[in-house]
Parts: structure tokens; C-alpha cells; sequence
């Protein structure tokens, strides 16, 4: 029996090493469709929203994945998604190493380019922005 891959901690565990982005949002990344209370800013969040595996090579995974690239301004929420894309688009058969099991982002491609949007409750004051992009990956 084939254990399906946990392709979020896979994208986590690359992320997380990737000084570009990290430069920007610190420890501040997120496995989580919903943005922590109190989050501090600059951040990035991002959940599996869907994919596909292959009934024949069970090991393999595409997941498509949602990324909210989070800022105090427009501008700032550009910058992690402007480091987020420079990280992911493109990469080839990456290995990422989790608990001395070896995965591979086989690839990863940006399917749909950033969209400003923005967020909070203004009656108390708070107001977030972020860019929301998708990405596709193959993972193994």
C-alpha cells in the first residue's frame, strides 16, 4: 500500500530554506487557508486546493496550491510574491529531504500571475494586503 505524500510539508520544507523569500518573511509562512490572528506582516500562506495523482504511478502528485503573499501595503504584498515566484517558477527535480526521506519537486509552474487584493475590517482599523497566486508541482 502507497502512503500518500504530504505535498504541503514537501513545499514547506523547500520554503522554508529559501533565503530569497525568507529574507522577506522570516519564519512568517504558513501551512493554513486562514491567516493566523495576529499575524505580523510581512507573511506568506498557502494551502493544497485541489490536483491530481495518477492511478498508475501512485507515488507522483500534482497538486495545484493556492499562495497568499501577505504585506502592510500593496507594494510589500508584491515583494513576497515577486520572491515567492523567483523560488518556484521553473525549479526541476528539487530534493527535499524530511525525517531522511528523500522527495522531489519534479517541477513546480506559476498558474495563474499575481492579483492584488485586499483585506480586513475597517471599523476596527485593520487592513492587510496581499497577492494571490496558484502554482502547479509534480512531486515524488
Amino acid at each position: 500500500m502507497t502512503i500518500a505524500i504530504d505535498t504541503n510539508t514537501v513545499i514547506y520544507n523547500y520554503l522554508k530554506n529559501q533565503t530569497d523569500l525568507t529574507d522577506i518573511v522570516s519564519t512568517r509562512i504558513y501551512r493554513t487557508q486562514t491567516t493566523p490572528k495576529g499575524m505580523t506582516l510581512p507573511a506568506l500562506s498557502f494551502f493544497s486546493r485541489g490536483g491530481s495523482s495518477s492511478p498508475i504511478i501512485t507515488e507522483i502528485h500534482e497538486p495545484s496550491v493556492q499562495f497568499d503573499c501577505w504585506g502592510s501595503t500593496t507594494v510589500e504584498a508584491r515583494q513576497v510574491y515577486r520572491a515567492l515566484y523567483a523560488v518556484l517558477q521553473g525549479i526541476e527535480n528539487i530534493k527535499v529531504t524530511i525525517n531522511s526521506t528523500d522527495y522531489y519537486i519534479l517541477y513546480a509552474a506559476q498558474e495563474v500571475e499575481g492579483q492584488d487584493l485586499e483585506e480586513g475590517d475597517m471599523t476596527e482599523g485593520q487592513r492587510w494586503f496581499r497577492c494571490l497566486t496558484f502554482f502547479t508541482f509534480l512531486i515524488r
